[in-house]
């Protein structure tokens, strides 16, 4: 993957919801200019969500999500409802698919639409209610006019996707939405200066793909290269020997988790030192609530269900971090033989509550939504959560370290430690 490329994670995620038969499909179609969904006159077309990631004029890269129907019925029908539900957490906008003549007939949204619009105010998702189908709405003096954008409220717009009325309109605020709910949060250069040294120290992972970094690698190397500064990339093994080389102090040092050990020991304790995974943590993630989970580690008993997350698929290696290295340094660490849990991609145990500890990946497959909608539900159901650079850290004794970098979170860290 180029430097330029933006990766699904860090893309918008707009999903259209809606009943069957509302149109969701027509309506991503006229909205994306391609035939991304198949549509039909059938009810239930749609039987698995649809994803597209693209370019989209005037939202830039974006993912496209068509989803099944809210109102399907049978078992079947049970299971996509329950997919579409899962889409939500990983939305950043979404766009309830409505029917026009219901609107201007004054009956407004069914219960089903409804609830959907209570759990996009839950979660505090911006959201568009598109009243699509408007060219069968009859030209009537009792019926109001579809162009009459007012009467679909601030939150809607009648759009048809058969004319491609409204939808130039449709995209338009989409995009207002999306600058809203842009990311301002920086990942590393808030850290440094211009024309600072960076080292990072990267590992070759056994796990990516051969002649690739790992997506929390090119960004954290982009950021700095947006910033100014200099990038100098080390494998872990002659990291003091490319330190010796550099006649500027370096700003920072940033390193994979895996090698965090060796790599403290060898960097000097002036030199500011943390992770990819940290610095994802921070990004992407809520810092504070993964510090607080941090503090459980020690505290684990045999038997205890313990719950290792990872974001994306890969083929498991014999020294796999999430179901090797993580489990030996957590039983090393607290001397107890925990009872494991493995998920990875988008699995995510709808049920926490029988767990006594998450321990999450850094997170680069998700999205920001996602990751934190996975920690507030951790949250919500009692359980502590933590992820794998501040486990690594914290188990390794070099933590406080790490968060040298961010004096706020070192102070929580400092409490939580005390509290336990």
């Amino acid at each position: 993957m180029s430097l330029n490329t933006t990766a699904s994670a860090e893309r918008i995620h707009i999903s259209f919801f809606g009943k069957r038969n509302a149109g969701k499909s027509s309506l991503v179609n006229a909205v994306t200019g391609q035939n991304l969904s198949v549509v039909s006159d059938i009810k239930g077309t749609t039987t698995d969500p649809v994803k597209k990631a693209m370019e989209l004029l005037p939202l830039g890269p974006v993912v496209i999500i068509d989803t099944p129907g809210i109102d399907d019925s049978g078992d079947l029908g049970l299971l996509r409802i329950q997919k579409t539900q899962e889409i939500i957490d990983k939305t950043d906008i979404a766009v309830l698919v409505a029917d026009a003549q219901e609107k201007v007939r004054g009956r407004g949204l069914c219960p089903e639409e409804q609830r959907l619009i209570d759990i996009f105010c839950e979660k505090k998702l911006p959201y568009l209610v598109a009243y699509n189908k408007s060219d069968l709405v009859p030209a009537s003096p009792d019926v109001p006019s579809a162009a009459d954008t007012e009467s679909a409220g601030n939150n809607g717009i009648f759009v048809s996707a058969k004319t491609l009325f409204h939808i130039h309109e449709l995209k338009e605020k989409l995009a207002s939405l999306v600058k809203k709910s842009e990311k301002q949060k920086p990942l590393v250069s808030d850290l440094i200066k211009e024309n600072d040294i960076v080292v990072l120290v990267i590992p070759i992972d056994e796990a990516a793909p051969k002649g690739r970094l790992i997506l929390p690698q090119q960004a954290v190397i982009r950021d700095i290269l947006e910033k100014g500064g200099v990038p100098v990339i080390s494998r872990e093994y002659n990291f003091k020997q490319s330190l010796s080389f550099l006649t500027q102090r370096p700003a920072l040092v940033i390193t994979d988790s895996q090698v965090f050990g060796p790599v403290a020991a060898s960097c000097p304790e002036d030199i500011p030192l943390t992770s990819f995974s940290i610095l994802m943590a921070r990004y992407k993630g809520d810092l504070s609530a993964l510090l607080e989970g941090a503090a459980l580690l020690k505290r684990l008993k045999d038997g205890d269900k313990v719950l290792i997350c990872e974001g994306c698929t890969h083929h498991r290696q014999c020294k796999d971090i999430g179901t090797v290295k993580i489990p030996g340094w957590i039983e090393q660490f607290s001397g107890a033989k925990p009872d494991y849990t493995f998920t990875s991609g988008g699995d995510f145990p709808k049920d926490l509550s029988t767990f006594k500890l998450i321990v999450h990946c850094g997170a680069c497959m998700l999205t920001e939504t996602e990751m934190k909608n996975r920690i507030a539900r951790a949250v919500a159901a009692g359980v502590p959560v933590v992820n794998y650079g501040i486990a690594i850290a914290h188990m390794h004794g070099i933590l406080q370290r790490s968060l040298a970098p961010f004096p706020q979170h070192l102070s929580e860290l400092r409490s939580y430690s005390a509290q336990a």
